[in-house]
């Protein structure tokens, strides 16, 4: 019995010294640059006034690096309803960046009427792909219409949840983006991504809400198809 341990750990030393490590991995500590964005977020303004933009501070390891922000993305018209994304960006000494995004909604006061709440698609919803046939599909899950500014909404899924609840694809498969409603109460898209796929909306048309049956609809035209979604 003892030959064959002798044996045994003869051949583990053997097996640990063709493995010895001959080098290292080093560790490096990088700091990056903290980013502070100065008044909201998310901002209203009111069409037709002046917008001020307060500016971003930053810092690293508490040493001020202000001067370091690039500041980019869209120009904000005041004169323009509409959604405005500005980025404010830092490099630290290791060429690692950090970044933070404003969002500036550029908004009619006078749109007082709200849309907002939780709905599911009904009768009429319905897809239409690309060779004319069509898929309905009434009755899913909560889609959720939130009230940013005045007349701007936020939309969980425009496509009415046709991929995230219907196909069960999830949330990243929700085309989640803003709406702008008129005084006509006509509704145009401002935004909308499907982060699983990395795409977007080619084009949204004839959206329009209903103040007597309180319903909203639109066709949502999205990879060629045509996403004819009612709330």
């Amino acid at each position: 019995m003892k030959k064959y341990v002798y044996i045994a750990m003869a051949a583990l030393f053997a097996v640990c010294a063709c493995h010895k490590p001959t080098s290292y991995d080093d560790s490096v500590v990088t700091h990056y640059v903290n980013l502070h964005i100065q008044g909201d977020e998310f901002m209203q303004v009111p069409i037709g006034t002046t917008y001020t933009d307060p500016g971003c501070k930053a810092d690293v390891e508490g040493q001020d690096v202000t001067n370091k922000i690039i500041v980019s993305g869209d120009t904000v018209d005041p004169n323009v309803a509409g959604l405005y994304y500005i980025t404010y960006s830092a490099v630290n000494k290791d060429g690692f960046t950090s970044s933070v995004t404003r969002t500036v909604a550029v908004c009619d006061p006078s749109i007082t009427t709200d849309i907002s709440g939780k709905y599911t698609t009904k009768e009429g919803t319905h897809r239409v792909n690309s060779k004319g046939a069509i898929t309905n599909y009434p009755g899913l899950g909560t889609i959720t219409i939130r009230r940013d500014a005045p007349g701007i909404f936020y939309v969980s899924d425009i496509l009415g949840g046709y991929y995230s609840l219907g196909l069960g694809y999830g949330s990243s498969y929700a085309m989640k983006g803003y709406v702008r409603l008129f005084d006509d109460n006509h509704i145009e898209i401002l935004s909308g991504d499907v982060s699983g796929w990395g795409d977007s909306y080619d084009d949204l048309v004839d959206g329009s809400y209903d103040p007597a049956t309180k319903t909203i609809k639109w066709d949502c035209i999205y990879a060629g198809m045509h996403f004819n979604v009612v709330f």
